[in-house]
């Protein structure tokens, strides 16, 4: 395994774990009284944009593509459609599950819907830019032994995380402490984006940490 790929990891997580950052700042500039609590909905569409951004940037440069020429138009725009419905498929199956698990069917509907967002952002996204709408490549990722590369490896890590992240989030809600952050959905959402920024750093160190005993497979 070549350590230039595991920099190229690891300097990738630093930017998506700037642009939250960013999500966090920078709005606060241009909009009165903007905060995570305050205005929880409005920044779980800034904190989307921003991580979705960065992630088609970095990961579409750092992916290997094929020569361009090889590639045409209607290929690409054919595997951009077939994404954007892969995302939406993803978003509503978050948003039924959050229904399921105890989230409330009528009175929050935008909260759970931009909850779904969030997460899908920092689960749905990376898996497309890096494995497109490719079903089998999906469950090949995460399988226990199908990662063919370092980018598939923190794949299955922020992921995982993230969604531990959420899980442990909900514990809060039920509770009787009458804090603002208990409200549905900010403790879940502030559960997967700790979540997800603690898979983005611990994924570069855990394999570097492990690079010897790792092999990849070519797929």
């Amino acid at each position: 395994m070549k350590n230039a790929d595991i920099k190229r990891l690891l300097y990738t997580h630093l930017l998506c774990i700037f642009s939250i950052i960013l999500s966090i700042f920078i709005p606060s500039f241009f909009l009165e009284n903007f905060s995570i609590l305050e205005t929880h909905l409005m920044w779980l569409c800034i904190c989307s944009v921003f991580v979705t951004a960065v992630n088609l940037v970095l990961y579409l440069v750092v992916k290997r593509y094929p020569n361009p020429k090889n590639i045409s138009t209607v290929h690409t725009w054919g595997i951009s459609y077939v994404c954007k419905w892969f995302y939406f498929l993803c978003l509503f199956r978050l948003s039924c599950n959050f229904v399921l698990y105890g989230a409330p069917l009528i009175e929050l509907v935008l909260e759970t819907f931009l909850f779904a967002v969030i997460l899908s952002t920092f689960t749905t996204v990376p898996c497309l830019c890096l494995l497109g709408p490719n079903l089998k490549a999906w469950l090949r990722v995460f399988s226990r032994n199908g990662v063919t590369s370092v980018w598939e490896n923190s794949l299955q890590i922020t992921t995982i995380s993230s969604f531990l992240g959420t899980w442990l989030g909900a514990f809060p809600i039920p509770l009787d402490w009458e804090r603002p952050w208990q409200v549905w959905p900010i403790s879940c959402t502030l559960g997967a984006t700790f979540g997800y920024v603690a898979g983005l750093v611990i994924s570069p160190l855990w394999i570097y940490w492990n690079r010897k005993q790792l092999t990849y497979k070519n797929n």
